[in-house]
């Protein structure tokens, strides 16, 4: 397929910057005070049948209609699974990977993106610096008032990578919690870019990061999991849904921009995986009773991709995967999936509209913007089922 093919108009105001959010109302002796909570589990749910290419948007009445303007919500999806089905999640955690430092004699204010440690004795980091063209090897940056934390830029990797050694004379645990301590949640560029101080809040380090994330290493969400409250894991629980865990840390190379037309030319970025045995007999045991396997989120759809045999059953993996998926594709897998509302032309639309079909997806799509879905990590979800 063509790059193109993916391309519509999204709105700048469906574009989510923050995570769904509803207005609570209570009374107090002095009157009624209202204020704003975070529910991230009561997003808009939208509802594709592949075999029947039918799509569902709003709750239905005890006849089966549709009750107009009274949308699903995630919390729905537990409404499409029964006893026995399994989630597969990925319980990689997000650090707070964006700092923002002083060069030395200038003063200049220079943004630093953590991508990962390459050695834990040496203190030395990979990261992004922004704006690039003021950052030479031998320069030095300032991250607290103190002068305590301070890196040197060693080496230059791509045009804005560098690999940076922090001088910072302390045990490694130590060091790396004061330098999480002065970063913050490393939130997409375009939420960033589209917030009106530009930075992200106190509140996005616990919003950004899943209830089950549990192994760090990732330098951005894996979104659809994001959907995901412990009150509604519990409901799966009680309702005996299973749930297996991966981990994949999910990189930047999602929001890079496709560069050509022919989506064959276009090569993924590596991200690092692991699927242990727990996960796979338990996936496995999920498909030999014949019950449903939903994947969460694309970075799962990726994994589990990786890892599947020709028998269609997950194999243990511990490495890395550039895999890209568009359409066309067949997978051997999961036979249903939870995605989230991405950006035009992006390899995450790809991988859904290869998962769901190309048609359904789009026609999913212009539906969402119909109706006010809102788009991005922080935006509305998809559950995709094989039916």
């Amino acid at each position: 397929m063509k790059l193109s093919q993916f391309k519509f108009k999204l709105p700048q105001d469906q574009i989510a910057l923050y995570p769904h959010q509803v207005e609570k109302t209570i009374k107090t002796s002095s009157g009624e005070k209202t204020f704003t909570v975070t529910r991230r589990d009561e997003c808009k749910l939208m509802v594709l049948h592949k075999k029947s290419e039918t799509i569902d948007i709003f709750k239905k009445d005890s006849n089966g209609n549709d009750i107009q303007g009274e949308y699903l919500d995630f919390r729905n999806v537990l409404d499409y699974f029964d006893d026995g089905d399994t989630f597969v999640l990925n319980d990689t955690k997000v650090f707070p990977a964006r700092l923002y430092g002083t060069k030395e004699k200038t003063d200049a204010k220079i943004e630093v993106f953590l991508l990962r440690e390459l050695n834990e004795e040496m203190r030395l980091w990979d990261v992004l610096v922004e704006p690039a063209r003021k950052i030479r090897i031998g320069n030095k940056l300032f991250f607290d008032d103190s002068g305590s934390m301070v890196a040197e830029v060693i080496d230059n990797t791509t045009s804005r990578g560098r690999t940076l050694r922090f001088l910072y004379d302390s045990p490694h645990e130590e060091f790396k919690q004061n330098l999480y301590a002065l970063g913050e949640a490393p939130l997409p560029r375009y939420i960033i870019d589209s917030r009106e101080d530009h930075h992200a809040t106190v509140d996005d380090l616990d919003d950004f990061q899943c209830v089950f994330a549990k192994n760090e290493g990732a330098v951005t969400a894996p979104a659809t999991g994001l959907h995901f409250s412990r009150e509604l894991m519990k409901r799966m629980e009680i309702k005996g849904i299973n749930t297996a865990f991966i981990t994949l840390h999910c990189g930047l190379g999602n929001f890079h921009d496709i560069e050509v037309e022919d989506l064959t030319k276009h090569k993924m970025d590596s991200e690092q995986m692991i699927i242990g045995r727990e996960a796979c007999d338990l996936v496995n045991d999920t498909k030999k009773a014949g019950h449903r396997v939903c994947a969460v989120g694309t970075s799962v759809v990726k994994a589990t991709e990786t890892a599947v045999g020709t028998d269609g059953f997950l194999k243990e993996y511990d490495g890395w995967t550039n895999k890209f998926i568009f359409p066309p594709y067949d997978f051997g897998l999961a036979d249903s999936m939870l995605a989230n509302f991405y950006h035009p032309e992006s390899t995450l639309l790809m991988e859904t509209a290869a998962f769901g079909g190309y048609d359904l997806v789009m026609e999913a799509y212009h539906k969402a913007l119909e109706n006010g879905y809102k788009f991005g990590c922080y935006g509305d979800a998809m559950l995709i089922l094989n039916d």
